[in-house]
């Protein structure tokens, strides 16, 4: 399997993991499917009232530079782990 469609069925997974993960479990997973599906952060910082999309934007921003193949593996290797 490519890394794309290892991608593709990490992200299928995470729909079903066997318990929901903590929250900063939860800003990992998205801040490395962000990077590795869009590359590095884009747009402007939400405001200090936003804290939700603030602290998801954030999370995908310390990513940067990350390359998308490399926040593939690990978006795929923390899904996995999660699984069980």
């Amino acid at each position: 399997m490519s890394l794309q469609e290892q991608f593709a069925q990490a992200q299928a997974d995470s729909k079903n993991l066997p318990e929901r993960p903590d929250n900063m479990t939860l800003l990992k997973i998205y801040a490395l499917y962000k990077q590795g599906s869009s590359g590095d952060v884009q747009g402007e910082r939400p405001g200090m009232t936003d804290f939700v999309n603030r602290a998801k934007f954030d999370a995908w921003d310390a990513l940067k530079g990350t390359s998308q193949d490399e926040a593939m593996q690990q978006y795929i290797d923390l899904i996995e782990e999660l699984k069980g």
